[in-house]
């Protein structure tokens, strides 16, 4: 597997550390790590709210990127309490697909870390709405 993707995966696991922000707000049941295409690594964890006003950790990530000058990515990674890696969810694979319309395709995502099982989000999402 490329070293890159140990990096992204030992990245996120750094961060992932589940707890209570408040009463009613958990965070860092999931990280993610993501990789600019300048190669850089962003970070993020997932914010739980009571209602809608959450964040999941792989978008959390990207506006880290962005919040630092960077607007395309090349790898996601996103790992549960279990330290397992899991796919992004919908509203995660739309974003990305907004941030890169044209270039999305090639985006890597991976979905099993133990079994170096890569997809792209063009395999993900093959026909996008626009």
């Amino acid at each position: 597997m490329n070293d890159k993707w140990k990096e992204l995966y030992d990245a996120a696991k750094q961060v992932l550390k589940p707890r209570d922000v408040s009463e009613i707000i958990g965070a860092g049941g999931v990280s993610a790590a993501v990789e600019s295409v300048s190669g850089k690594i962003y970070v993020g964890v997932c914010v739980d709210t009571s209602c809608t006003l959450g964040i999941c950790a792989e978008r959390n990530a990207m506006f880290n990127m962005i919040t630092n000058g960077e607007d395309a990515i090349k790898r996601v990674i996103a790992i549960n309490r279990e330290e397992k890696a899991i796919p992004p969810c919908g509203a995660c694979r739309e974003f990305m697909v907004q941030l890169m319309p044209e270039q999305y395709k090639q985006v890597e995502i991976m979905m099993d870390y133990e079994n170096e099982r890569i997809v792209t989000l063009g395999d993900l999402t093959p026909e996008w709405w626009i």
